[in-house]
């Protein structure tokens, strides 16, 4: 027998295989954990592009879409003097104008509480701005046919806000969540949960608003959109006739409306039954 036959073989490791697989299936792991990391940025990426498309209701005085994120420059100061901090900036994933100034209408509307839209006066580059210049176009339907008429400053020498266009309108998105369409009243407050809204009531505090959970109503038909709007004729209940061959009444938006949002804040259906669509322009809404 030769020394070659003789001499025994190595004993294999039993651990040898073992550790292999889990070397390979760490690697898999990594790879798949890498794979979907850069997706997941690639999305990032593209979140801004996809979030551009959706319209942002702009304070007051805002130029058209793209020449008012073209003169911004997301310095806040329209922020800053805003009394109900209706304002906020826009952060990453709200498309390409990050920083830029939006009103969020169902969480804090801008009601006047300044009487003389302080956003505007603060505002330093004209972004947002009492008189477009002549060379900026203006949409059809969006010029106001008259300087609309503040409520809270109507026994004032001058009851007019400065304002030539508005900034949306409203619109009955949800006629059969209305209380008013279904004839029911509001006994309580226009909103519940965590909600933190302010609203100027004008028999509370002309100059000071209020968390609009500590103004409670007592309403035998819910009126609030009409009741809380800041803009004389800007909306009106009107009868309806129902589908059994009663009247009912329901809310009716009319061209002094600047797009304040106010009524979408105090709406107590959940989600509100009306809404603000940003730009829009008054003949679109009427159609």
């Amino acid at each position: 027998m030769s020394d070659t036959e003789s001499t025994p073989k190595p004993a294999k490791k039993p651990g040898t295989s073992i550790e292999k697989r889990q070397k390979a299936r760490r690697k898999f792991l990594q790879s798949v954990g890498l794979t979907v990391g850069m997706v997941g940025i690639s999305m990032l990426g593209y979140l801004p592009v996809a979030n551009a498309r959706q319209h942002r209701l702009r304070p007051p005085g805002a130029l058209n879409e793209a020449d008012f994120l073209s003169s911004c420059i997301k310095c806040g100061q329209c922020v800053q003097v805003c009394p109900v901090q209706a304002i906020k900036l826009a952060d990453l994933t709200d498309g390409f104008g990050v920083g830029v100034p939006y009103i969020d209408a169902r969480q804090q509307a801008c009601d006047f509480s300044c009487d003389a839209v302080q956003c505007i006066l603060a505002c330093p580059t004209g972004a947002l701005t009492y008189h477009k210049p002549d060379f900026l176009g203006i949409r059809d339907g969006a010029p106001l046919a008259a300087a609309p008429i503040l409520k809270a400053k109507e026994k004032d020498a001058e009851p007019t806000l400065n304002l030539k266009e508005r900034i949306g309108v409203a619109r009955l998105a949800e006629p059969a969540a209305c209380l008013a369409v279904q004839g029911k009243g509001l006994k309580g407050t226009a909103r519940t949960g965590n909600f933190h809204g302010k609203l100027r009531y004008m028999d509370v505090d002309r100059w000071k608003p209020i968390p609009v959970n500590d103004h409670p109503y007592d309403l035998p038909l819910c009126d609030l959109c009409v009741r809380e709007c800041p803009v004389k004729g800007a909306i009106e209940l009107r009868p309806l006739k129902a589908e059994d061959g009663s009247t009912r009444m329901t809310p009716v938006v009319l061209e002094p409306c600047v797009g304040c949002g106010v009524c979408e804040m105090v709406c107590p259906a959940e989600p509100a039954a009306i809404v603000v669509d940003a730009q829009a322009v008054w003949k679109e809404a009427a159609r």
